[in-house]
């Protein structure tokens, strides 16, 4: 087994939260469900993905607090909440309360551009502003000055029995140091350097100064480093695809096996106009997964990741990978479980 340097310090997931469009309670308890196994397991964080007008997690903030009234210490996150469909102060509040009722568990990721689908949802989304609209990074920095405890209002005091703040409240001293950017080009990973942030590097990545995955990543957390205030201490997980089949069942692994198979044209070339460059999922025993992920340049840079589990899979099936990564990957990557 290859040696890194520095063992995996934070071992987290990811999941999107699929549900039936006929029975929508059982998805979301599914994923409530997850993420308690996740922190028995000993994972150190779990996260969920935000999609709007699809049948996965479209308020990932009410999931979350719910996850947090089930779970006393696993840190959740999203990844991402698109702006886009945001407005930045009513998150802002959102995003506090939520920490607050989690005991300061929160990492919220965001991202920015136009909402997908715009054309056909701005009238019901935006019908007064949506060619006004700004979908560019000072959407967030409209959220970090809120939740840092910015003033967002000129007027506090007391007008009858009512006192009012002139900040958003509640306040949640250090959730300003937990925001994260998801990001997936050069120019996203400095501005979120620039501004503070942690940073969130998927299984996505923009090809712009090369067509190979993991040097297109490393550059990006090596450039969002260079630009933060914390310089090479700056928080940066990666987000893979990742099925350990150490305890599959033969079906499972056929099943694992072939979604793999199926993503991986997409993976060889650059898609799209945006010249998207996707990573290969991995797939097979903890062991060979390690070795792996220890050749990859932009794995031997972080020191901490959140896990993609993939969309389609059952919940047994999401059990039995998710059990795989804690006692056998997760070990082989020189982590220990949360007590």
């Amino acid at each position: 087994m290859p040696l890194t340097s520095e063992p995996l310090r934070k071992l987290g997931f990811l999941t999107i939260g699929l549900f039936d469009q006929v029975d929508p309670r059982r998805g979301h308890e599914s994923t409530l469900e997850i993420i308690a196994l996740g922190e028995r397991l000993g994972f150190d964080s779990a996260w969920v993905r935000h999609r709007h007008m699809q049948y996965g997690i479209s308020s990932p903030i009410a999931v979350l607090a719910a996850a947090s009234q089930r779970t006393s210490r696993i840190e959740l996150g999203t990844a991402v909440i698109p702006l886009g469909w945001e407005n930045p102060l009513r998150l802002a509040e959102d995003l506090a309360t939520v920490d607050i009722l989690s005991g300061g568990r929160l990492n919220p990721g965001v991202s920015v551009g136009p909402p997908t689908h715009y054309d056909q949802v701005k009238d019901a989304l935006y019908p007064d502003t949506a060619d006004l609209e700004d979908f560019g990074y000072a959407r967030v920095e409209r959220l970090l000055h809120f939740v840092r405890g910015e003033p967002a209002s000129d007027f506090s005091g007391i007008e009858g029995f009512e006192v009012y703040s002139d900040r958003v409240q509640p306040h949640a001293p250090g959730l300003g140091r937990r925001m994260w950017y998801g990001g997936a080009s050069l120019r996203s990973a400095r501005w979120a350097g620039e501004h503070g942030m942690n940073l969130l590097t998927s299984s996505v990545v923009k090809a712009e100064e090369s067509e190979d995955f993991a040097e297109i990543q490393l550059s990006h957390i090596r450039t969002f480093r260079a630009h933060h205030p914390d310089g090479a201490r700056a928080r940066v997980s990666q987000g893979l695809v990742v099925i350990p089949t150490d305890t599959a069942s033969p079906e499972q692994r056929a099943k694992y096996e072939e979604y793999a198979r199926k993503r991986t044209p997409r993976t060889a070339t650059p898609q799209g106009p945006a010249r998207m460059m996707f990573a290969p999922d991995l797939v097979g025993p903890a062991a060979e997964i390690a070795e792996r992920l220890y050749a990859d340049a932009a794995f031997r840079e972080v020191d901490e990741v959140a896990f993609a589990l993939p969309f389609t899979f059952d919940h047994e099936d999401y059990v039995q990978i998710l059990t795989d990564i804690s006692t056998e990957l997760g070990p082989a990557l020189g982590w220990q479980p949360a007590r």
